[in-house]
């Protein structure tokens, strides 16, 4: 296994490609990749069709995946607010990769079970495939679709990002062998000498204590440990400091405790979901995620500082805890709102990823949502730097 990542800043494709293309052919040597993952910021928008084309004159017939996006990462390096394109290209003996592209009326139903799901992807769950992802936010239904591959494949890990650049439906690109598609969802199937771990960063730290879902409706939060969540919020907001209670006016988020028999909470033990609202009468607080009774939820805040230090605490875990088996390769599907507009420079997460694991290549880029699992399940997530470190199996 062998894996290159390059980025080009040349103002036009035709530049861009072979400048980025020449530097991964010198470092594959007579090598050609069976797997090439491209990312095209949206200054290029009017040359996407072009892509696979000038892609495969240079790289030959691998399959290419990849999307539009409105911040590219390659070599290591992220590129925002300027032309970028981002190539990360792998040689996989022994990996089998089973291409699919879909829209969401095609999802089977729930009822249909996992074997309608190895039908329409042509995968068999026997053969424990992990999977790349790379929706259009515009016009397919990821979480719907996570949660259905999660069902139907329990063991296999899903990695990605939803594509972006595009400001309205159509405007996105999707790349899947020589074809553009503007909707849908494209990916891949990776089976054989191939492991996926994976790392979602989720950037926040808890405040106050641990509370139980004792009432809820839905997505609608009742009561905590009996009392209603406004009142707690307002006599929380009291014991804060100065520059916490700032954060608490915009940058408040609920996480859910993933693992129910779990006693003591650590951070990326959450799932950390938005605050829609909430009603000053009932004490009721709105959640993008559906609730149910008897979960343990804590409120939790996000800024740079904190998002730098979950950054920092995964990657550190994972470096302890890492495999025999060194990863080869490595995808960062990383939000919109990270990046300089959270930090205030570019690179941060890669130079952490960088510090943390060494010169693993490293490529990916800005997403409308990144898709990654926490505890086993895989969630379409926010604000998030969701890494997948490809490794040959122990």
């Amino acid at each position: 296994m062998n894996w290159v990542s390059t980025v080009s800043e040349e103002p036009s494709l035709e530049k861009a490609v072979p400048d980025a293309v020449g530097r991964i052919r010198k470092r594959l040597g007579n090598d050609r990749p069976n797997l090439v993952v491209v990312f095209v910021s949206e200054h290029y928008s009017e040359e996407y069709t072009r892509l696979p084309q000038l892609i495969s004159e240079d790289l030959g017939e691998g399959l290419l995946i990849g999307c539009s996006a409105g911040g590219v990462i390659g070599g290591g390096r992220e590129v925002e607010q300027r032309p970028g394109l981002s190539v990360t290209a792998a040689v996989l003996p022994n990996v089998e990769l089973v291409p699919f592209c879909l829209e969401t009326q095609d999802m089977p139903e729930p009822a249909e079970g996992p074997k309608a799901w190895e039908a329409l992807l042509h995968v068999s769950r026997d053969k424990n495939p992990h999977f790349l992802l790379l929706p259009d936010p515009f016009s397919f239904d990821a979480d719907r679709f996570v949660m259905g591959l999660d069902q139907a494949f329990p063991e296999s890990n899903k990695i990605g990002g939803l594509a972006s650049g595009g400001r309205e439906p159509g405007f996105n690109a999707l790349y899947l062998g020589k074809t553009v598609h503007h909707s849908g969802l494209v990916g891949v199937a990776m089976m054989g000498d191939i492991d996926v771990d994976t790392i979602v960063a989720q950037g926040c730290r808890p405040i106050g204590t641990p509370m139980f879902v004792t009432r809820c409706w839905n997505n609608v939060l009742q009561e905590l440990d009996g009392e209603a969540p406004v009142h707690l919020l307002q006599k929380l907001f009291e014991t804060l400091d100065a520059s916490d209670k700032e954060l608490f006016r915009h940058a408040l988020f609920l996480g859910i405790v993933m693992k129910e028999s779990q006693r003591e909470y650590r951070q990326g033990d959450f799932l950390i979901r938005n605050i829609l609202g909430m009603d000053p009468e009932t004490g009721a607080v709105a959640i993008g995620a559906k609730l149910k009774e008897n979960l343990v939820v804590q409120f939790h805040l996000r800024d740079a500082v904190t998002s730098t230090e979950d950054l920092e605490e995964l990657l550190s875990r994972y470096q302890g805890g890492s495999p025999i088996v060194r990863p080869e390769g490595s995808l960062l599907f990383s939000c919109l709102g990270r990046g300089i507009s959270l930090y205030g420079r570019p690179d941060h997460d890669t130079d952490l990823f960088r510090r943390h694991l060494g010169e693993i290549p490293l490529g990916g880029f800005f997403c409308n949502g990144e898709i990654g699992p926490v505890h086993g399940t895989t969630f379409l997530h926010g604000y998030t730097s969701s890494f997948g470190l490809f490794r040959r199996k122990t």
